[in-house]
């Protein structure tokens, strides 16, 4: 395939059912489609069957489809596709947590959620009688696992300031809630 025809041109070849002009445009932005995909999904395989999913799309709608810019078009298709999936994945995360949630009732009795919910109460009252920023660095590190130097370099703060705070928030949550602990 001529590699200096234009974009309309192999549009105009592809609608023909030309398979060299279907090969040529895949080569051209196959990998602009796989930055844009995994810059926001972050996942190779992922951002890879995204791709494919366009060209798979291109190639069986290429009779049917208006493409009066290929790059413009290729780019809009793929930002839909990748907002389509990250909307699915955040319906699935759901889903698991819903079925979390129902084996945890399943599991524990009334009363070990009651405690349960006692606790979670008493930790959030700790964590609001605390400076904002010492809650807010034991939440990141603690309930969003990061770990000091993520903190510290998203806090713009040392690594000896963040553990400080995290130091804090633990003499905290012990001194208030040691009614809660079990010897079990």
């Amino acid at each position: 395939m001529n590699k200096f025809l234009t974009d309309e041109q192999l549009v105009i070849q592809l609608q023909e059912s030309n398979k060299r002009a279907f090969e040529e445009i895949y080569d051209r932005y196959w990998y602009k489609l796989f930055c844009i995909s995994y810059h926001q999904v972050g996942s190779r395989e992922e951002s890879e069957e995204l791709v494919h999913d366009i060209f798979e799309s291109l190639w069986n709608k290429r009779q049917e489809t208006i493409i009066r810019n290929l790059s413009t078009y290729l780019v809009i298709a793929m930002k839909y596709r990748i907002t389509n999936f990250i909307k699915s994945q955040i319906t699935w995360r759901k889903y698991q947590e819903y079925l979390i949630l129902n084996k945890i009732h399943e599991t524990y009795s009334t009363d070990e959620i009651v405690q349960f919910s006692d606790l979670s109460r008493a930790v959030d009252e700790v964590m609001g009688k605390l400076p904002e920023k010492t809650s807010r660095i034991f939440q990141l590190s603690r309930f969003e696992n990061q770990s000091v130097k993520e903190i510290a370099d998203e806090l713009h703060m040392s690594e000896k300031a963040v553990e400080y705070h995290i130091t804090k928030s633990l003499k905290a949550l012990k001194e208030s809630l040691w009614m809660y602990h079990s010897n079990n």
